[in-house]
């Protein structure tokens, strides 16, 4: 067995959803409470070598949680988004995470705010507002629609015309542009407006799932994210791993490789791909591969990859260094 990774960046994790909904995030997984069968809390993060991060503000129209708004109610979904900056400003006063990844230490996890559906920037002249608090990438749409595109739930519906209107203020600022949970329609005209980078932050391969669900990643899509030098991370939840046809539940860590090695067959390199576990995002730890239930286990994926005849440069790439390039981090090793 290989040395674990020396630290590993997860592109999706969804800390201040889960401490909306109850969860005490500076807590051991024994005694910190909120949503059942816990995978993430920091102590958890910190044992699984986890020290860096995209965390999101997530938001759910028409939801039934704590970070729920009416689809549409724009003033709703900034409400609830504000909140979880707030998480993300009192973690950080308490040298928990530290808000801006190219911080020289401190912190023992670094952190960049995913924004997973557009709708609690009210307006695109907010968008600033929205950076200057941390946000560095952004996902025009949750599954469901937001007012700036349609989502996976809604195949045939694209960009509205207020997420035409975004997408240069998005580049003008220099944020990363998600397209994890974008519709087909919505994915491709992104594309065509846009020369920026992007990356698909917590995305598995369609190819090896249902061919008609467009949470997943199409090929085409993986080879126009990998042109643009982008990164896709592998999600954890077992029903976005498992092959179609087994039974619930059986996902394994050699079918979460199969996502990753499919997506380096279809770029021809193994530098477009990483880690989005999104563990946590609403389904407990039982519901990722067998083997998998926190952030520790994330080793037996890197010795999975060793065992496939991944090289450690290879296996600590897909940790850390893929993503550490897309942000232009510093190595602390070098």
């Amino acid at each position: 067995m290989a040395a674990p990774p020396a630290r590993w960046f997860d592109a999706h994790l969804d800390l201040a959803c889960i401490a909306e909904n109850g969860r005490d995030m500076a807590a051991p997984l024994d005694r910190c409470g909120g949503p059942a069968d816990p995978a993430i809390t920091f102590p958890s993060l910190s044992e699984g070598r986890v020290s860096a991060c995209l965390a999101t503000v997530f938001t759910e129209p028409d939801g039934d949680d704590a970070v729920a708004y009416p689809a549409g109610d724009a003033e709703a979904a900034h409400a609830a988004g504000v909140r979880q900056i707030a998480w993300y400003q009192r973690w950080q006063k308490a040298g928990l995470m530290s808000l801006d990844l190219h911080s020289a230490g401190g912190a023992p996890l670094l952190a960049g705010i995913l924004i997973e559906g557009a709708d609690p920037v009210r307006s695109p002249d907010e968008l600033s507002w929205w950076r200057d608090r941390g946000a560095i990438a952004i996902g025009l749409a949750w599954a469901r629609p937001s007012r700036y595109s349609g989502g996976n739930m809604t195949p045939t519906q694209g960009l509205t015309d207020l997420g035409r209107e975004i997408i240069p203020m998005i580049d003008e600022l220099k944020l990363t542009h998600d397209v994890s949970h974008l519709s087909d329609v919505g994915m491709d005209e992104l594309f065509s407006r846009t020369q920026a980078p992007v990356i698909a932050s917590h995305s598995n391969c369609r190819a090896l799932l249902d061919p008609d669900n467009q949470r997943h990643l199409r090929d085409e899509s993986i080879r126009e994210i990998a042109r643009r030098g982008g990164v896709i991370g592998l999600n954890l939840y077992g029903k976005f791993i498992d092959r179609p046809g087994r039974p619930a539940g059986s996902a394994t860590i050699p079918d979460a490789i199969a996502h990753i090695e499919h997506t380096c067959e279809v770029v021809g390199h193994r530098r477009a791909v990483g880690l989005g576990s999104d563990m946590d995002g609403g389904f407990g730890a039982a519901a990722m591969p067998a083997g998998i239930r926190s952030p520790i286990d994330l080793a037996g994926l890197a010795d999975a990859l060793a065992a496939r005849g991944w090289s450690h440069s290879e296996v600590a790439d897909f940790a850390w260094g893929n993503w550490a390039r897309f942000w232009r981090l510093s190595d602390p090793d070098a």
